[in-house]
């Protein structure tokens, strides 16, 4: 029999043991599966059906028993200790972690190692990891390696470029000498511990050298994803009261140029106009170096477009300074200023219910320590000598928190050599990313299941034509992805061998919290399986009464771990109402989840992208897995519409794939599939074609979009962070009952 490994592990646990005297979990019983690593293949398990149970369709798959023998973590068992270590005595396993980094000063004698309340009917909610000791995180991703692990020759990055011919590498050492140069450009214009210096970059080394830069000196950088707007950037920089900022004249995306200074002009004339004045703009010159500008291009291209390839900036001579000019001037001796384990090192600006963003804080010490041992665990890197390590890929832009942790600081502080990207999967074809895995021979590669599904869509052969025989770990982020998306990742971009990690978090989180451990973890397609070390997860009801066994809810966390964010910048009474009100005593991540009868985790999205039909819960993320499972199915997106009489009912958009027509016969296949794996009361109402979804740059879809057009109103409010504004106006001729 399988046993749950909810209910061992939550069984000897109180619900408030968020203090340094964590009670004990004596007992703790983590045997959830009776699998040995050795298992020779795939075992029938079974996916969500309509009553929540298992089908015999759907698989789990040990991990390769050769992969296992090589991990850091080798089997369940090692998993189980070490997770019971976590709970049991979070100082004792942390502390161990946290012997790797250097810390200038360590805690006063007799300070609690971990200090927090959870629960608001307690007082302020309140999270400390090590406060009193004293660090700095850039010292440990960069000197630390350089001076004690003697990486000064290994290669920290190779930057690949939105063209193909456009490439570039840089090694610890001389990544070094770059972060202390530009931190002393950043000190000339008076920046120093505890300022703001707001950052609107493309993915270029120089935006790795400016956040490392500003964490060298203890300020605080805030990242604005180079795919916003003049109005969120301005919004953003203001709430931060940045000192600096810092960007480029502009980028390629594709065979789009995007002009991040005319952008970032407009949004500092906005700050201006606010009363808050920016006195220095710091701008890269990126576009006269790559291989596009200046060259001629096709005469078939408009006069306009080919005047972009040797586009130039417009640049203010009293506030704007070149970087490369700043940088030519500087030295490259720079002592780190050492900050308290708890002094804030980066906020990042997520969308707010209200409408206004929030500013998520994070501290310095513990998310150093959670974004290193995620990715050591999770990725399962090795660096086995200064010149022999795995090739690491994540294609996240650093705006966003996976390009922070999952890019930047966690393959940073395990010495990782990385692959960093420009462009994106469909430039200059549909095979850009496979030819970036062959190239450079990836060893774990990371991506999002929007851009699998997208991929998916035009066949095999574009995966297939490249070597993927370096890939040791595929690994999703960003949302649930549906088990036949899974599939084809395992089966057609890793041949069936690499073990596939589905990772849950948020910005919020810091890192990953639900995972699987790709030595030791069975998988099951579109499960984020178990938590990660120091993670305490619960599913609770309406009520805030904790499910045990089997359930769907609300997904909560019990306890504190030390990647997790702070608090909202300047706005603490935001981040209690937001995560800490709903239910005293957890923290409340937003998101809806399952937990089956073996005790794996199932993500079933936003709690504001459920449904309730008839009185029955529902998760869009279900819908749609069920939609994507017929062949005609390339990509799907469902959001809730106002029923008179069931309350809320389905709005389906649906892409197809290459080949398939939208017919009444299919629309009724589309139904009948939902009604068979979720039951008759998930019938959607309506289906409308969606030849393509507005999604963004960095390939989210935009619900909030959607739900507009699907309710008839016409006001969409901003649109500008689309990729392309023209999928509006198609979505609303192909609207059921458009004047055509």
């Amino acid at each position: 029999m399988y046993r749950s490994l909810r209910d061992k592990l939550i069984g000897k646990v109180e619900r408030n043991m968020c203090t340094s005297d964590v009670p004990s979990v004596d007992n703790l019983d983590l045997d959830i599966m009776a699998l040995d690593n050795d298992t020779d293949g795939p075992i029938a398990n079974g996916s969500a059906s309509k009553n929540g149970d298992h089908d015999s369709e759907a698989q789990v798959f040990p991990p390769p028993e050769e992969f296992a023998k090589k991990a850091h973590i080798k089997s369940m068992d090692q998993y189980k200790t070490m997770y019971k270590q976590s709970i049991d005595d979070p100082e004792g396993f942390w502390k161990d972690i946290a012997k790797e980094f250097h810390f200038e000063e360590s805690q006063p004698e007799g300070s609690p190692f971990l200090k927090c309340n959870f629960n608001i009917k307690n007082g302020p909610i309140n999270i400390k990891w090590m406060e009193g000791s004293k660090t700095n995180i850039c010292y440990n991703v960069l000197d630390r390696n350089v001076k004690d692990k003697g990486l000064k020759d290994t290669v920290a990055f190779f930057w690949e470029g939105n063209d193909p011919n456009d490439e570039k590498q840089i090694t610890y050492g001389e990544l070094l000498d770059e972060v202390c140069k530009f931190a002393n450009v950043l000190k000339g214009f008076g920046v120093s511990k505890g300022d703001r210096v707001a950052i609107y970059m493309p993915m270029i080394l120089e935006l790795v050298v400016a956040m490392l830069a500003a964490a060298r000196l203890g300020a605080i950088h805030s990242i604005v994803f180079g795919g916003f707007s003049a109005e969120s950037l301005s919004e953003r920089t203001l709430d931060a009261k940045a000192k600096v900022i810092v960007t480029a004249d502009g980028v390629w995306r594709g065979d789009k140029i995007i002009h991040l200074k005319e952008i970032t002009d407009k949004a500092l004339e906005k700050c201006d106009e606010q009363g808050h004045k920016i006195e220095h703009c710091i701008v890269v010159h990126h576009l006269p170096r790559l291989a596009v500008h200046g060259k001629n291009q096709p005469e078939h291209e408009s006069p306009n477009k080919r005047k972009q390839y040797d586009y130039k900036a417009p640049f203010n001579e009293e506030r704007d300074k070149w970087y490369h000019l700043c940088m030519e001037k500087a030295s490259s001796d720079c002592t780190p200023e050492w900050v308290d384990a708890e002094d804030p090192l980066f906020m990042l600006y997520t969308s707010g219910s209200t409408g206004k963003p929030k500013g998520v804080l994070h501290s310095t010490a513990g998310y150093m320590l959670y974004a290193s041992t995620t990715f050591k665990y999770v990725f399962d890197y090795h660096r086995r000598s200064p010149t022999d390590q795995d090739i690491y890929f994540c294609t996240a832009d650093v705006g966003w928190i996976t390009g922070h942790t999952y890019v930047v600081y966690g393959p940073l502080a395990n010495g990782a050599t990385s692959v960093i990207f420009e462009g994106i999967p469909f430039y200059p074809d549909n095979s850009r990313f496979w030819a970036i895995v062959e190239k450079y021979k990836v060893n774990q590669f990371y991506t999002a299941p929007t851009a699998i599904r997208s991929l998916m869509k035009f066949g095999d052969k574009l995966v297939k034509k490249y070597d993927r025989s370096s890939l040791t770990v595929l690994g999703t982020v960003g949302e649930p992805i549906n088990p036949e998306a899974w599939l084809w990742y395992y089966k057609v971009v890793g041949d069936s061998r690499p073990p596939v990690v589905d990772t849950y978090w948020q910005t919020e989180g810091g890192g990953h919290v639900l995972t699987p451990i790709p030595g030791a973890t069975p998988l099951k397609p579109g499960s984020a399986t178990f938590p990660f070390f120091g993670v305490l997860p619960a599913i609770v009801d309406e009520n805030g009464k904790e499910i045990d066994g089997p359930g769907e809810g609300y997904l909560v966390f019990k306890t504190a771990w030390p990647g997790m964010m702070r608090s909202v910048y300047n706005d603490h009474d935001r981040f209690e109402a937001t995560y800490f009100s709903k239910f005293p005593g957890y923290y409340f991540t937003g998101d809806g989840a399952k937990r089956d009868k073996d005790g794996y985790y199932w993500i079933t999205g936003r709690v504001d992208d459920m449904l309730n039909v008839s009185g029955h819960l529902l998760s869009t993320a279900q819908v749609e897995s069920a939609l994507i499972e017929h062949k005609a199915i390339a990509e799907s997106a469902v959001v809730p519409i106002f029923h008179d009489v069931k309350g809320e009912a389905l709005y389906c958009f649906v892409t197809l794939r290459d080949g398939h027509d939208f017919t009444e016969q299919l629309q009724a296949e589309l139904k009948q599939k939902v009604r068979e794996k979720i039951g008759p009361f998930a019938t959607p109402d309506v289906i409308q074609l969606a030849p393509a979804l507005p999604k963004t740059r960095s390939g989210k879809i935009m619900r909030r979009i959607l739900r507009k057009i699907a309710a008839g109103d016409s006001d969409l409010g901003d649109t500008s962070t689309l990729a392309d504004t023209s999928v509006i106006q198609i979505l609303l001729d192909n609207k059921p009952g458009a004047n055509k």
